[in-house]
């Protein structure tokens, strides 16, 4: 999934619509503003399996992803000045685009990490980040945005191909194994929250709302729902010395500062493009498997790992400029 400051947020330049010229003497963002910081989120997110890995055992599922999420929002929340005065100051429309994007910031660790405990990390990782960009691109075209061009299209279903083919490598050649129903569907409404909710922050932004503020107003309201999901099943994982570690991982480097650089990405990128880019994170897991963790990566994922990079490259190579 997946913020900075102050500054009016222009409208998003999407890749199915091109940016608006700049103004006489208007200092242009850099082409890579956007991309560069979605890409170093992604790669903050990639450390996520490695650190939930490392909870104590009995651990909920759910419950890791939402203290990570308590801890991340709420600094969110308090780090920024305009995070809180936000509801105060947007108009009611953008109210309830806020709390819509706070539960589907709240949806998304309460289906992910049951998916992954039905269907396995691979499986939920493919179907999740996978579907995110579809939607994403769906969800834009049907609330007015404009049609997704074939350039983000062609670059996103091949994106999306080189994830599968990079995550389910070392399964392709084991036999088949019978997919759970209910973990499948868990993990495309993960894929649907996040798609919803990187959409909200990117049109909030385009509206004018800082950055920071937009992503600290959202994460904070989904902290409060999901306060009391970690306190179930065992309440005390927590505060052992491993758990500390892992809910300061997932709240302070996966959440609020991934998030603070995902929301400053948003500002010069579209949602359809911010999601389709942090594909990148399943590459960055399986780097960090093979290097931190000593796994091997079939030739099937390392193909996948290439097809995936060269979708990226194209994601984010800059348009050409028309006179």
């Amino acid at each position: 999934m997946p913020n900075h400051t102050s500054t009016p947020a222009s409208p998003s330049a999407s890749a199915s619509e091109p940016a608006p010229a700049p103004t006489a003497g208007a200092r242009r963002p850099g082409t890579l503003a956007g991309p560069l910081p979605v890409l170093a989120a992604a790669v903050l997110w990639g450390t996520t399996g490695t650190a939930g890995s490392l909870a104590p055992a009995g651990a909920p599922a759910a419950g890791i992803g939402c203290a990570g999420l308590v801890l991340g929002g709420l600094l969110l929340l308090l780090s920024d000045r305009t995070a809180r005065s936000l509801p105060r100051t947007c108009t009611p429309r953008e109210r309830r685009l806020l709390l819509l994007g706070a539960l589907a910031v709240a949806g998304y660790p309460l289906t992910f990490y049951p998916a992954v405990a039905r269907t396995g990390v691979a499986v939920a990782t493919v179907i999740a980040l996978g579907s995110a960009p579809v939607f994403t691109g769906l969800l834009a075209w049907l609330t007015g945005g404009p049609r997704p061009t074939a350039r983000w299209t062609c670059a996103t279903a091949t994106a999306v191909l080189g994830c599968a083919l990079l995550v389910l490598g070392p399964r392709l050649g084991g036999g088949a194994t019978p997919m759970d129903l209910p973990g499948v569907l868990l993990a495309a409404l993960a894929g649907l929250s996040y798609a919803a909710y990187s959409l909200v922050g990117g049109r909030l932004i385009a509206h004018g709302h800082p950055s920071a503020g937009v992503m600290g107003a959202m994460f904070g309201a989904a902290a409060v729902l999901v306060l009391p999901v970690p306190l179930i099943g065992d309440p005390h994982w927590p505060a052992t010395a491993r758990g500390l570690l892992v809910v300061l991982h997932l709240g302070v480097v996966t959440t609020f500062l991934a998030y603070r650089l995902f929301g400053r990405g948003l500002r010069h990128t579209s949602a359809q493009t911010a999601t389709a880019l942090t594909l990148a994170e399943p590459a960055v897991a399986a780097v960090l498997g093979v290097t931190a963790l000593g796994e091997r990566l079939p030739a099937v994922s390392w193909s996948g790992l290439a097809v995936l990079t060269l979708a990226l490259a194209v994601l984010t190579a800059p348009l050409p400029r028309r006179r």
